[in-house]
């Protein structure tokens, strides 16, 4: 039986994450971050004018996938070089693909914890700078990353950038290929991967339709690991470790309060409670405000109530924050109406977290009754939010039910999905609940709901309303047996606390019984959005809908 065992040879010590000064400039490669997104978007506009820049959430999935494969270059802090990589199986690295496909659209979704090689799918340099080897530097770190994982090797597909120019001179991909190899033509890129230890395998045509330069060829580039050998692929384990996050979620009793500072005083009860059991989030329901209209002299209609509601935000978003950080707890704030700048009203949720920040996730599908009795408009953008505990989603409500949106937020690296809800019957409930168990397989994330119980008198908005609070669970070995890793009692207000671990997420994505994310069938169908996940919108018919005026949510 023949040995998969690593052989090892004695490897130098690597020297990682460099910094240099250049007479009086200082060059500094390292992992990307976050805050490094705008720098390298505009990096990749300016190195490849002639194809679609990255947008932003694209570039953010990227890192959150898998950081330690992502590496920038900073020239007096400004991006000027970015190679971006993942870990993936060797069948799959050596197979018929295109970029979309092997990218995950982009994403770098496909990364493989087990698997045995790196696949390098981006590297660009500022064309301004020069003499400092920013290119050589960034292969530097993907062949260091790859000896400290003890990988087999390297492999990316690269561009042919003069193979248009020199069509008409060669029979063909491979035979220009090799006349740049035998250096009787010259390619800027590929002389660069040759020089740098990589060696050509073979042609793959239709890579990158959008390589005008290359006529979307591209030419699969392998380094190979000397300090490991193989005889045959192996396939790395991933260890079963411990990730622990504590949620909390808030299944709030609707009650009549006498003004601000009582609604306050009650979210504040429960705020203190979770930071008591020290949980790391806590979750309120959608449009747990409307508590804020019982005190009003006379009963709103729905448009005057929801604007009402709307001058309360500057003060609410400010006093949940400040909670946040005194309670070191952070904070999904529900949903709340908020008038935003070209005057319109969105369902937002704030969330506000223990590191003194502010974010908002607008609700993008206003539910029928949303749109005509209170003409609320839906938001233009859905993104990760990260966190101290990584990256986490939210979707109000309705949103739960377009698996395209939590596919975006798995894309862009989210492990827990935070559903604020409102719904006034058990059917409205179960769609909610239904579609937040199934978007926790599709995903293979956490899903986390919180609704409103009871009612309000002299509110016409909260007649009714039916929650069961629960914390959602992929369905495979590690989770809890039903899938639920807690739920409330219904119709009663209580707070729900679960532990979870995010490593077994890790686990399911890349070792259980299915794997949903990695199985997609990048080759059939694919979701395409525009630059940071921003689409222009267009007006939405407010067709009078059945039943009463309330959310009618789920």
């Amino acid at each position: 039986m023949p040995n998969s065992s690593p052989v090892r040879k004695k490897r130098p010590s690597v020297r990682r994450k460099s910094s240099e000064k250049f007479g009086q400039r200082r060059l500094e490669v390292r992992n990307a971050k976050i805050k490094d997104i705008r720098g390298i978007a505009d990096l990749v506009r300016r190195v490849y004018e002639d194809m679609p820049a990255y947008t932003h959430g694209e570039i953010r999935g990227q890192i959150n996938n898998f950081r330690e494969g992502c590496f920038v270059a900073l020239l007096d802090d400004e991006v000027v070089g970015y190679c971006a990589t993942m870990q993936v199986a060797e069948a799959l690295a050596f197979q018929d693909h295109d970029w979309d496909e092997i990218t995950g659209n982009g994403y770098g979704s496909r990364h493989d914890p087990t698997g045995d090689w790196l696949y390098g799918y981006e590297m660009c340099v500022d064309p301004k700078v020069r003499g400092v080897r920013i290119g050589r530097r960034l292969y530097e770190e993907r062949r260091a990353l790859a000896e400290e994982k003890d990988l087999t090797g390297i492999v990316f597909a690269g561009r042919m950038p003069n193979y248009r120019r020199y069509r008409r001179r060669v029979e063909g991909p491979q035979d220009y290929l090799e006349k740049v190899v035998e250096g009787k033509l010259h390619d800027p890129v590929l002389r660069f991967q040759l020089a740098n230890g990589f060696e050509p395998e073979r042609i793959i045509e239709g890579y990158l339709p959008e390589d005008k330069a290359s006529m979307a060829n591209a030419v699969m580039m392998v380094w190979r690991n000397p300090y490991v050998e193989r005889d045959q692929p192996v396939k790395k384990r991933l260890p079963r470790g411990v990730e622990a996050v504590r949620v909390a979620t808030c299944q709030l009793q609707a009650r009549a309060v006498a003004d601000y500072a009582e609604f306050m005083r009650a979210i504040e009860y429960f705020i203190d409670v979770a930071s008591d059991y020290e949980a790391d989030f806590i979750v309120f329901p959608e449009l747990f405000t409307l508590m804020l209209l019982s005190f009003e002299e006379k009963e709103l209609s729905p448009v005057e109530a929801i604007e009402r509601l709307s001058e309360y935000t500057p003060r609410l978003r400010s006093d949940i924050s400040d909670m946040a950080m005194r309670y070191n707890i952070n904070i999904i704030a529900g949903s709340h109406p908020t008038r935003m700048e070209d005057g319109d009203i969105h369902n937002v949720a704030y969330v506000c977290l223990r590191d003194g920040s502010v974010h908002a996730q607008e609700k993008i599908h206003p539910t029928p009754n949303e749109r005509y009795w209170w003409n609320i408009k839906g938001g233009d953008k859905v993104e990760v939010i990260q966190t101290d505990c990584g990256p986490i989603g939210v979707q109000i409500c309705y949103d739960s039910e377009f698996p395209e949106l939590s596919r975006r937020l798995a894309d862009e690296g989210a492990r827990i999905i935070f559903v604020p809800f409102c719904t006034d019957s058990r059917q409205g409930y179960l769609r909610v609940r239904y579609c937040g168990q199934a978007r926790a397989i599709e995903n293979q994330c956490f899903v986390v709901l919180s609704g409103n119980v009871g009612n309000l008198p002299n509110v016409a908005n909260m007649d009714i309303q039916y929650a069961q609070s629960c914390i959602l669970t992929p369905c495979d070995f590690p989770f809890a047996r039903d899938g639920i890793a807690a739920e409330a009692s219904e119709n009663v207000e209580t707070l729900t606390i679960s532990d979870i671990n995010l490593a077994d997420l890790s686990w399911a994505r890349a070792e259980g019984t299915v794997r949903n994310l990695a199985d997609r069938r990048f080759d059939l169908y694919r979701i395409e959005w525009d630059e940071d996940g921003k689409h222009p919108g267009k007006p939405r018919p407010r067709r009078e809908p059945l039943g009463p005026k309330h959310p009618g949510g789920g």
